[in-house]
């Protein structure tokens, strides 16, 4: 009876695939702040000796230095290296935007994420959009990019359409092209860079529209409820009793 030859198991180190996890996510890290600092023409041996690899080491990784700067964008929208790992929706301030039940509030918490996302990853954006003119590769990537976001914001659009709460005169393909054009770079450039405001007025100002555009502002008769209420409660003082109390 031939002896039968088990097939060699292969050999997996959990101690290994946390250190080349680790490697990963320092060479990330120096990638966006060496790449914000200095532009797409940084050499890579420079990211290479502020994360302590080899060069080889970077390409074994990513394999160009355009997928090193991917990584590196993926990273400053994601708010870190680490939080990239981690699914969009499985991310804190996603999860409460598809948690919140009000509409005009889901909107607000969506708008309220973008001034971040633009401080953190406009650098790159900036150097990525400029450079696509010149460099195929990078052309592909900022058009995967702006897909990639296009996509993201529809599938927000289809939350408030599934739940009814979309401008009745919107499709969902209008709506996201909308959300998509109005929390571009673009757009925080030519008012925050350009023209001066604050990343809090741009919020304020973006939350408005968006409410507008996408849900509708307040009915009326519920605006007038609420300032009647507010003026009552005015009236009357904190420590007055309501009548018949």
């Amino acid at each position: 009876m031939a002896e039968r030859v088990k097939p060699p198991r292969a050999y997996r180190s959990k101690r290994r695939e946390e250190g080349a996890a680790r490697t990963r996510l320092t060479i990330v890290e120096a990638a966006a702040r060496l790449f914000s600092a200095r532009g797409y023409g940084i050499a890579l041996a420079a990211v290479a000796a502020e994360s302590g690899v080899a060069v080889e080491t970077i390409y074994r990784i990513f394999g160009t230095k355009a997928g090193l700067f991917e990584a590196a964008i993926e990273a400053l929208l994601a708010g870190g290296a680490a939080r990239a790992d981690v699914p969009v929706e499985d991310r804190p301030a996603i999860r409460a935007i598809h948690d919140e039940p009000d509409p005009r509030r889901q909107v607000a918490l969506y708008a309220a994420t973008q001034p971040g996302i633009h401080r953190r990853a406009g650098p790159l954006l900036r150097a990525l959009r400029d450079a696509r003119a010149t460099d195929p590769e990078l052309a592909h990537l900022w058009a995967e990019a702006e897909a990639a976001r296009h996509a993201g914001q529809g599938r927000f659009i289809s939350v408030l359409a599934e739940r009814g709460a979309l401008r009745p005169d919107r499709t969902p393909a209008q709506a996201t092209d909308i959300l998509w054009t109005l929390c571009s770079l673009a757009v925080y450039d030519l008012t925050v860079k350009e023209r001066g405001w604050s990343d809090a007025a741009y919020q304020s100002w973006l939350t408005g529209i968006l409410v507008h555009e996408l849900v509708g502002d307040e009915p009326t008769e519920r605006k007038r409820g609420l300032r009647r209420g507010a003026e009552a409660r005015t009236r009357d003082g904190p420590g007055r009793p309501a009548p018949g109390g």
